[in-house]
C-alpha cells in the first residue's frame, strides 16, 4: 500500500530540496489520498516528482517532518534499529565518554526524538505525534541497540501541546534510579533524571567546558610568585636563581617562592580566580578546579541546584577551593560592580567612610563564566534578550581582572551568532574594554548540525581576553 501524497506549492522556497527536514502548512498545496495524523506521507513537488517521505500532523504548523529521502512504507522497529546504529557509530567515533546525547532529533534523521544516556539509563523525549505513536517500536529498538538498564521518559515539554499531545513522564523500561552518577571529561557528576532540567543534564557544552583549561593556570606571576631552584630557595640565594611563571614547567628541582623569597606551599598558587554564574549543578566549576583554578565562586539562583553542585564538588575532592552563592546573577554582578565604584570613590575622598561596604561587594576575578538559560525562546523576544545579554556581559566584563578572560554563551536559537557578537561588542564599548576573541565554538560532537538547518545551530560559546582601553 503506497503512502498518501503531499503536493507542495509551486511558488514555495525550495528548502526541502536543500536539505531542510520541515514542511510548513503554508507550503502545502493539497493532500492526495487519506492519512491519519502521524501517518507517513510522500512529499512531492507541484509536478508530482518525489522529494521525501515524512510523518504528517495537520494540527502542527510544521505539518510534515522528513524521515527519509527514499520511499519507505513504515517506521517499525527495524527502521529505528538502523537509524539508532548510525547514532551509536557516530558517538563511538567522536565522543570519548559513554554518557552523552545518543539521538539529536533531525540531525540524526529522527525528528522529534531526543535520547540521552546517563550511566546506562536512557532518558528520552518524544516531542512530536509522529514519534509518540511509535513508542513501542522505538523502545524495542533502543533496547536491542543499546542494552540499557532502563529507559525513562521526560516528555514534559511545552512543544508537545503544539502537536496536540499532553506532557508525560515515567519509566518505560527496566529500572531507572532517579539519581545517577555520570562521567564527563574525567569528572564525576550527579544527575537527577526525574526533577532535573530537560533530560537532567546539558551534554552540549562538554567540549566547551574542556576548552577553559588554558585559562586556569599562569596567574602566579601577578602576585610576585616565581619558580626558582630548590637549592637556591632553601639556602636563601634567590637572586642567582632563574625564574619562570609557568606552573606546568615545575620540576622536582624547582619550587615556587613569593616576592619575599618564602617558599609557597599552596599547590594551586598559579591558578585563576574564577566566577561561574548560572552554574546549575556546577559543571564549569568542576572543570575549572580540575584544570588548576585557585578559587572558584559557584553561583546560581536555585538553592536546589547549588546543593547538587556542592555534592558534585565534594565527590571530586574540590570543596576547599569552591565557595557557593545562592543569588540572582544580575543582582550579584551589579552589586560587585557597585562595590568597585564605591571603593574608587572612597579612595578619591569625599565619601562618608563611616559607612561599611556592603558584604563582599567589589570583588573581581581572573575568569568570569556566563552560561545563562535561553533569554529568547521566540523571535518576538529577541529585543528583550539583547538587553539581557548586553547587561549580563557588561557587568561581567567590569569584573574581569586586566588581561583576564570572559567566557560567555547563549543557547537562544533566535539570538543569531552575528547578533550575539554585536551585543557583546556593545557591552565591551560601554564597559571601556577591548576584547580579543580567543575561541568560538558551538555544541559538541554528540549534537551534530545539519547544514542549512539553522534551527539546530542554537549554541554560541566564546572566550574573550579582556583589556581596558
Amino acid at each position: 500500500m503506497s503512502n498518501s501524497k503531499i503536493y507542495l506549492q509551486k511558488a514555495r522556497k525550495k528548502r526541502l530540496e536543500q536539505g531542510h527536514p520541515w514542511v510548513y502548512a503554508t507550503e502545502i498545496d493539497r493532500l492526495e489520498g487519506e492519512a491519519n495524523p502521524g501517518d507517513l506521507v510522500d512529499v512531492v513537488n507541484h509536478q508530482g516528482r518525489y522529494l521525501a517521505t515524512g510523518y504528517w500532523n495537520p494540527k502542527s504548523q510544521i505539518t510534515v517532518r522528513i524521515v527519509s529521502y527514499e520511499p519507505i512504507a513504515e517506521m517499525d522497529a527495524d527502521f529505528f534499529r538502523g537509524r539508532l546504529r548510525h547514532c551509536k557509530e557516530h558517538r563511538s567515533r567522536f565522543v570519548p565518554d559513554a554518557d552523552c546525547r545518543l539521538v539529536y532529533g533531525e540531525a540524526d534523521f529522527l525528528p522529534g526524538l531526543v535520547v540521552d544516556r546517563f550511566n546506562n539509563v536512557l532518558v528520552l523525549q518524544l516531542l512530536t505525534l509522529g514519534m509518540d505513536i511509535r513508542r513501542e517500536a522505538l523502545i524495542e529498538a533502543l533496547v536491542d541497540v543499546f542494552q540499557p538498564q532502563g529507559i525513562y521518559e521526560r516528555s514534559d515539554v511545552g512543544v508537545r501541546v503544539l502537536e496536540g499531545l499532553e506532557e508525560c513522564t515515567g519509566t518505560l523500561y527496566g529500572e531507572c534510579p532517579p539519581i545517577l552518577e555520570i562521567e564527563e571529561n574525567g569528572l564525576k557528576l550527579e544527575v537527577d533524571i526525574v526533577e532535573g532540567q530537560k533530560t537532567g543534564y546539558f551534554f552540549d557544552q562538554r567540549e566547551n567546558r574542556a576548552a577553559i583549561a588554558p585559562l586556569m593556570t599562569g596567574w602566579g606571576g601577578r602576585s610576585g610568585i616565581r619558580l626558582v631552584d630548590r637549592e637556591a630557595a632553601e639556602s636563601g640565594r634567590i637572586e642567582a636563581a632563574g625564574n619562570t611563571h609557568n606552573h606546568s614547567a615545575l620540576s622536582a628541582d624547582q619550587v615556587p617562592v613569593n616576592a619575599n623569597g618564602k617558599i609557597v606551599t599552596f599547590p594551586y598558587w598559579d591558578g585563576a580566580s574564577v566566577l561561574e554564574c548560572f552554574a546549575h549543578t556546577g559543571s564549569f566549576t568542576l572543570h575549572a578546579c580540575k584544570y588548576g583554578a585557585k578559587k572558584v565562586t559557584c553561583l546560581d539562583v536555585s538553592e536546589h541546584a547549588i546543593e547538587t553542585a556542592k555534592r558534585n564538588v565534594s565527590r571530586n575532592g574540590f570543596s576547599e577551593r569552591v565557595e557557593f552563592v545562592v543569588a540572582d546573577a544580575f543582582e550579584y554582578l551589579r552589586a560587585q560592580v557597585k562595590g568597585i565604584e564605591h571603593k574608587k570613590q572612597r579612595g578619591l575622598g569625599g565619601v562618608d567612610t563611616s559607612k561599611k561596604l556592603e558584604g563582599a561587594a567589589g570583588r573581581t576575578w581572573d575568569v568570569v563564566i556566563l552560561d545563562p538559560p535561553a533569554f529568547a525562546k521566540t523571535k518576538s523576544a529577541v529585543p528583550g534578550a539583547c538587553r539581557g545579554y548586553k547587561d549580563i556581559n557588561l557587568q561581567g566584563l567590569k569584573l574581569v581582572n586586566e588581561g583576564g578572560y570572559l567566557v560567555t554563551a547563549s543557547c537562544s536559537y533566535h539570538m543569531r551568532p552575528e547578533l550575539f557578537l554585536e551585543t557583546i561588542q556593545e557591552a565591551a564599548a560601554d564597559a571601556g574594554k577591548l576584547l580579543r576573541l580567543v575561541e568560538w565554538r558551538a555544541a559538541g560532537k554528540d549534537h551534530p548540525q545539519l547544514l542549512g538547518v539553522n534551527e539546530g545551530h542554537y549554541l554560541k560559546f566564546a572566550i574573550f581576553e579582556v583589556r581596558s582601553k
